[in-house]
């Protein structure tokens, strides 16, 4: 699943998902996104990670969103983040994290018009947001 090459320096290769999926089963949530029987998206949650490593800051987000270029502004990054926003809702959850690589063209603004707020956290030089999941959308 290929992105623009303009997107590739914000997002992981499919592949590169798979293999942390494999090495950290117990937090990855990695899914197919299908457009009838055509592939049209990848997603890949965490789920209940310790966020700090110290055993008190457990979250739950979209680790990885890749859309395929042809499906690009069509809902499918909706209906991926709504798709997670759902599961952690059914787990209990009440807040949905994200994070994001800062710079043009980047996907801050597709996570911001869909509810994320800036936490004023950073991960790794990443940027933080996170979206209520307590009220409904």
């Amino acid at each position: 699943m290929k992105v623009r090459p303009d997107q590739e320096r914000f997002v992981s290769p499919v592949v590169k998902s798979l293999a942390e999926a494999y090495v950290h089963p117990e937090v990855a949530w990695p899914r197919l996104i299908l457009d009838g029987d055509r592939p049209v998206g990848f997603l890949m949650a965490f789920l209940d990670i310790d966020w700090n490593g110290e055993g008190v800051d457990f979250r739950s987000g979209l680790w990885r969103l890749n859309v395929a270029p042809d499906a690009q502004g069509r809902g499918v990054g909706r209906f991926a983040v709504e798709s997670v926003a759902a599961e952690i809702r059914r787990r209990g959850g009440k807040r949905m994290y994200v994070t994001w690589e800062p710079g043009e063209d980047g996907p801050e603004g597709f996570y911001r018009r869909l509810g994320f707020r800036l936490t004023g956290e950073k991960s790794e030089d990443q940027t933080v947001g996170v979206l209520d999941l307590t009220h409904p959308s």
